[in-house]
């Protein structure tokens, strides 16, 4: 059940960060990143399961990536601007440094 949860925040995260990274930049970027590494640290805090993160951050990831690549109407929510590329780049090196963090 809890690897259900992991599944579901890190969708989530992986969401919230794809709509804020171009509110307000930089800010929205920054607060997307640092949020979902709080939140995949936190799942771990919480449950004391490394594994639990790791789901999370491969949800966060695949999300990411997938909203990323062109859809079947050729859209894309994120960008091949600045900030869509550090999103992906930037978010992908927080969140795997926040599996790394110690529980």
């Amino acid at each position: 059940m809890r690897s259900i949860y992991a599944i579901f925040i890190g969708a989530f995260l992986a969401i919230g960060s794809i709509f804020l990274h171009l509110v307000l930049p930089p800010f929205g970027f920054l607060f997307a990143v640092i949020s979902s590494m709080v939140g995949i640290w936190a799942i771990g805090r919480a449950w004391g399961s490394r594994f639990l993160k790791v789901i999370a951050a491969l949800t966060w990831v695949l999300i990411v990536f997938r909203a990323g690549s062109p859809g079947l109407s050729n859209e894309i929510l994120v960008q091949g601007d600045a900030l869509g590329s550090a999103l992906i780049n930037i978010g992908f090196i927080a969140v795997f440094a926040a599996v790394a963090l110690a529980l």
